[in-house]
């Protein structure tokens, strides 16, 4: 992965309706959702969500295919194991196996 490509996806997800989307379709898996699901799931309006599906198809994190009137929208998990592997791969100095107990501790949002 190239920075690019790095900057292009953390730029679309930065949006949290779109982070939610994509987390969505993430744990829906490689059979991923149709649009009216999505927007059912996260109580989205169809305009709002064609808007932010748009910038997800755009930055190469969901690919859309039309299955007669709907549009099934899937993660590119690739894209996101090469995401994670871009922002590990100087982990520890070029050890990323020493990462596993970094792994293991939990980050919180800072409070109000």
């Amino acid at each position: 992965m190239d920075k690019s490509l790095a900057t292009a996806v953390f730029e679309s997800l930065a949006s949290g309706v779109r982070l939610d989307v994509y987390r969505l379709l993430v744990k829906a898996g490689p059979q991923g959702l149709v649009a009216g699901e999505i927007g059912a799931a996260l109580a989205l309006p169809p305009t709002n969500l064609s808007f932010h599906l748009k910038a997800l198809a755009h930055a190469q994190l969901v690919s859309v295919v039309q299955e007669g009137r709907y549009q099934r929208y899937r993660p590119n998990l690739a894209l996101m194991q090469d995401l994670i592997g871009y922002l590990t791969a100087e982990c520890c100095a070029g050890h990323p196996e020493q990462c596993a107990e970094i792994g293991m501790t939990t980050v919180t949002a800072p409070g109000p």
